[in-house]
C-alpha cells in the first residue's frame, strides 16, 4: 500500500461512483445530477449584496504570486497569468493575487509589492484583465476587482527564496523551531504595527487609484494578519483579548475608511486552524516524504484561532463567529473563506493526493478536507446570512466541482464558489460551465502541486503539468529535480489520523 492509496478521483464512475464513495467516507457533500445551464442556473444567478452586483456565483481566489520583478514590478509572467484570469469569465475576482504592502513583507523575492515605483504595473494588471474579460464574456456588467493586501510575516523572504526573514506576531512553541525563528528576536513591536497599518492604508489609497473596486485585507494563512488572531500571549494592545487581537485589523480598516473613501474593504480569512503537521518520521524514506502527523504538543493548544484548544483535532467556530460580529461593526461583509496554512498543515487548506516537496502525504482522505471546508462556510454563512462568503478547497473535486458547487451555491450554504489553482491549467472552466459545455478532462487540475513545488524552491510559478507555456519551458527540468523528495514511497503506514 501506498501512502496516497486513495482512490483517483477520475476514476470514480460518475455521479452514482462519486455519491457511493462520499457516503461510504460518511460525508454529506451535496452533489447535483445535472448542472443547469443559461438563466436557470444557480451557478449562472447575479447576487445583489450592498449596493452592487456581482455577475455570477464562480469567482477567482488570489494566487501567492512568485514570478514578479524583483522590484515588485509585473513581469510577463504576471502579465498573462492576469490575462487568464480575465479569460476565466469569472465576475468576483478576488484580489488577483498577494500584493506586499513594503518590500519587507514579501513572501519572495518576486511577489508583487504596492509601491510608487510598481503602481502603473499594478494598474496595467487590472485592465489586461478587464479587456481579455470583455474578449472571453463581451461586456464587463457585474465584474468586480479587488487587489490582495498582504505581509507575509513568519513567512517574509524578501531577499532570498531559500532564508526567512520572519517578523512575528507572538512566539509559537511549535512554529518558532519548525521555521527557525531566532530565540533572541523579540516580536513585532507596537510602535513598528502602527507603521505597519500605515502602510497597508497608503496601499489601499493607491489600489485605488488604480481602479480596483475593493481591497482584501489578507487575514489567512499563516502570515502575520492571520497570525494576530490567535496571539493570545501576547502582552499590550494587539494580544490576548479578541479586542486586542482584532485590533490591527480594526485600525486597518479605520485607516482606509478615513484615506480612501468609498473602497470596499474584504477580509480573506483562515476560519479555523489546526495543530501543525510534518511527515511522520518512522514511515519516510531517503530521500522521500512520509504521511503527516501533528506536531508533539501537551497541554491544551492555546495558539489556533477557531481551534479546540482541548483537541485542536476539532475546530471550535465561536471566535470567528465573535470576529464576524466585529466585522459587521465595521461594515465588512466581504468575507472570503479559507482554513489553515500551505505552510504547517497543508492538507486543511488545500486536499490534494500529491504533496509539495516541503509537505507531506496526505494523513485523510483529500475528499474529507474538502467537506471540512464546505462544513465551515456552510455554518458561517447559517450564523451570518447577510454576509458575502465565498468558499475555498474545492479544486480537489475535479471534474464533479460543477455539480458540487451548483448543490452548494443551491442550498444557500455558500454565495460565491472560489477556484484557485485550476484556474492555472484551465482558466475557461468557468465560461464551460456556465454555457453548459462539458468539461474538458485533459486540463482538468489533478492537484498534482507542482503550482507549490516550484515557486518555493525559486523556480517560476505556474500549472507545469497541464500548461504547455511552462511545460516547455527551461524551468521544467529544474522542477523534475526538486520533485524527487516528494516520490511516493512503498511502505505500508500505520492506520491514519482523520
Amino acid at each position: 500500500m501506498k501512502f496516497n492509496d486513495y482512490p483517483k478521483v477520475g476514476s470514480l464512475d460518475g455521479i452514482a461512483g462519486f455519491r457511493a464513495y462520499m457516503t461510504e467516507l460518511g460525508l454529506d457533500m451535496p452533489c447535483d445530477d445535472i448542472v443547469a445551464s443559461g438563466p436557470d442556473s444557480p451557478l449562472a444567478a447575479p447576487l445583489a449584496f450592498d449596493g452592487l452586483t456581482i455577475g455570477h456565483r464562480i469567482g477567482m481566489h488570489p494566487m501567492e504570486g512568485w514570478d514578479c520583478e524583483r522590484d515588485g514590478r509585473p513581469s510577463e509572467h504576471t502579465k498573462r497569468r492576469w490575462q487568464r484570469f480575465g479569460q476565466s469569465g469569472a465576475k468576483l475576482i478576488w484580489g488577483g493575487e498577494a500584493c506586499a504592502v513594503r518590500f519587507d513583507g514579501r513572501a519572495n523575492p518576486k511577489q508583487l509589492y504596492m509601491a510608487e515605483h510598481t503602481q502603473a504595473g499594478i494598474a496595467e494588471l487590472r485592465q489586461l484583465l478587464i479587456d481579455e474579460h470583455l474578449k472571453a464574456t463581451g461586456d464587463d456588467k457585474g465584474l468586480f476587482i479587488g487587489l490582495q493586501l498582504t505581509h507575509s510575516g513568519r513567512f517574509c523572504k524578501p531577499n532570498d527564496n531559500r532564508k526567512f526573514e520572519s517578523i512575528v506576531a507572538y512566539n509559537h512553541p511549535i512554529l518558532d523551531r519548525k521555521f527557525g525563528y531566532p530565540k533572541d528576536r523579540p516580536p513585532i513591536s507596537d510602535d513598528e504595527i502602527k507603521r505597519l497599518i500605515e502602510d497597508y492604508v497608503v496601499a489601499a489609497k493607491r489600489a485605488q487609484q488604480c481602479g480596483f473596486d475593493f481591497v482584501d485585507i489578507k487575514h489567512c494563512h499563516g502570515y502575520l494578519g492571520h497570525e494576530f488572531l490567535s496571539a493570545k500571549t501576547r502582552p499590550g494592545l494587539y494580544g490576548g483579548s479578541l479586542e486586542n487581537r482584532t485590533r490591527f485589523l480594526r485600525e486597518i480598516v479605520e485607516g482606509i475608511r478615513a484615506e480612501a473613501p468609498g473602497l470596499r474593504i474584504g477580509v480573506r480569512l483562515s476560519a479555523i486552524d489546526t495543530l501543525p503537521y510534518r511527515p511522520d518520521p518512522a514511515l519516510s524514506e531517503p530521500g522521500q516524504l512520509g504521511p503527516g502527523i501533528p506536531e508533539e504538543y501537551t497541554g491544551p493548544y492555546i495558539y489556533g484561532f477557531g481551534t479546540n484548544p482541548d483537541d485542536p483535532s476539532e475546530y471550535d467556530l465561536t471566535e470567528p463567529m465573535a470576529l464576524f460580529e466585529i466585522l459587521r461593526g465595521l461594515g465588512v461583509r466581504l468575507i472570503n473563506v479559507s482554513i489553515a496554512s500551505p505552510y504547517y498543515n497543508p492538507h486543511y487548506i488545500r486536499p490534494a493526493l500529491y504533496p509539495p516537496s516541503d509537505g507531506y502525504y496526505p494523513p485523510e482522505d483529500p475528499f474529507i478536507g474538502v467537506m471540512r471546508h464546505i462544513a465551515v462556510v456552510r455554518d458561517l454563512k447559517a450564523a451570518f446570512p447577510d454576509f458575502c462568503l465565498m468558499g475555498s478547497g474545492y479544486s480537489y473535486l475535479q471534474e464533479f466541482f460543477p455539480n458540487v458547487a451548483q448543490a452548494v451555491v443551491r442550498l444557500g450554504w455558500v454565495d460565491i464558489v472560489g477556484l484557485g489553482r485550476m484556474v492555472l491549467s484551465y482558466p475557461e472552466m468557468p465560461l464551460d460551465i456556465l454555457a453548459g459545455r462539458s468539461i474538458q478532462k485533459k486540463r482538468v487540475c489533478r492537484t498534482f502541486s507542482d503550482c507549490t513545488t516550484a515557486p518555493r524552491n525559486g523556480i517560476v510559478s505556474g500549472c507545469y503539468p497541464l500548461d504547455p507555456y511552462y511545460k516547455k519551458s527551461p524551468q521544467f527540468k529544474d522542477l523534475a529535480v526538486v520533485k524527487k523528495p516528494a516520490k511516493t514511497p512503498t511502505k505500508t503506514p500505520a492506520k491514519t489520523p482523520t
